[in-house]
């Protein structure tokens, strides 16, 4: 689906593409949509992420570091935006959560950034990435380079923030911090979820529960562990990451680790759970949604994205974020309570579909607005 603003041109831009999530998914639909665009960004791998296929990626001179060291670079990534000028574009479409904001655009030039959340590293989550940089035998020089630059870093941020014309992000949740942090209004728009690769085709039999995610400690899947343990019911934990090792001791006999489940598979693992645990205080939570999508309910922390998609009929929320309470939830929920199929149909208007309608719709105003023809 094309859209509606074929003569106006358009660039594309985001942190990295050396991975699968929330922001690349974003990117999609922004090259759907405006598939001549060139979309620029740091470092680029086809071999990690193969959506782009012949798109026309422009990487930037990081290009040229190992796509393994993009948590070392947010200096270096923050110095090449700042200086990549995109002022001969009419349109430039941001998708950020890190440093691409601040590419330079001119008078002429309306700038939408898809900002996923303030720099996590800066604002929300500081104290969590100084506990556990994730930087195994360089956590030291991890702790002491973010404590000497996070001071000029967070006011760099803040000047960032300010460059985007209009702001879009993917929740209630995010439009605060953003006004918080960044004193900027924005739109939520939610991000696109494949719904129907997730839609069950058929009823299957459902029996304990799931979650799944980076194993990292602000994702709290330690708790969803804990918990099923200590109740001794059935968890499966899809994915892998640095906190793997602890969550393998936490473990009781009626945990299991799935650390390689395709793209094709992890649908049919959702469709076979009565209940899918959402730990953390997400952006959003793109794999909740995939859950809802498959007609699983989901039993999520009360704060951060999910407010905006879980209600009394299609799962329940724990708070506050402790073992005990979640496995108070745990106990409570009664798998009869929810209709699969009313619960899979809740999804259906975080679809890829609905993303584009909206973001369509927004272009289209504020390109009008700007009289750009």
């Amino acid at each position: 689906m094309r859209s509606e603003l074929p003569n106006l041109k358009v660039a594309i831009v985001c942190d990295w593409l050396t991975g699968i999530g929330g922001a690349e998914q974003v990117v999609m639909e922004f090259h759907k949509l405006f598939p001549a665009a060139p979309i620029y960004t740091s470092q680029y791998n086809p071999d990690k992420i193969d959506w782009f296929g012949q798109a026309d990626v422009r990487t930037t001179w990081l290009q040229k570091l190992p796509s393994g060291l993009k948590k070392f670079l947010p200096v270096l990534r923050a110095f090449s935006f700042s200086r990549l000028d995109l002022s001969a574009y009419d349109l430039v479409l941001s998708s950020t959560g890190a440093e691409a904001k601040a590419v330079k655009c001119g008078p002429n030039t309306i700038h939408v950034s898809y900002i996923h959340s303030p720099t996590h590293y800066y604002w929300i989550r500081y104290e969590e990435y100084l506990k556990h940089p994730g930087f195994g035998a360089f956590n030291w020089l991890a702790r002491w380079g973010l404590k000497l630059l996070v001071k000029p870093m967070k006011k760099w941020d803040y000047q960032a923030a300010q460059k985007p014309d209009y702001i879009i992000t993917n929740s209630r949740y995010s439009q605060s911090n953003i006004q918080k942090y960044y004193n900027r209004d924005s739109v939520v728009i939610h991000p696109p979820v494949n719904i129907q690769l997730f839609k069950p085709k058929a009823q299957f039999a459902r029996h304990g529960f799931i979650t799944a995610g980076r194993q990292t400690p602000y994702k709290r899947i330690d708790l969803a562990v804990s918990a099923c343990s200590k109740l001794g019911v059935g968890l499966k934990v899809i994915g892998n990451g640095p906190d793997h090792a602890r969550l393998l001791k936490l473990a009781g006999p009626s945990i299991e680790f799935l650390t390689n489940v395709s793209n094709t598979e992890m649908p049919k693992q959702f469709q076979s759970a009565e209940a899918f645990i959402l730990p953390s205080a997400d952006d959003f939570g793109i794999v909740a949604v995939e859950a809802l999508a498959a007609g699983t309910p989901v039993i999520g922390f009360g704060e951060g994205g999910v407010l905006d998609y879980v209600h009394e009929n299609n799962g329940l929320l724990f708070s506050p974020q402790t073992e005990s309470s979640l496995a108070d939830a745990l106990k409570s929920f009664r798998a009869a309570k929810f209709n699969n199929n009313e619960v899979s149909a809740s999804a259906e208007s975080f679809s890829a579909e609905s993303f584009v309608k909206k973001i369509r719709a927004f272009l289209n105003t504020v390109v009008e607005k700007k009289q750009i023809r």
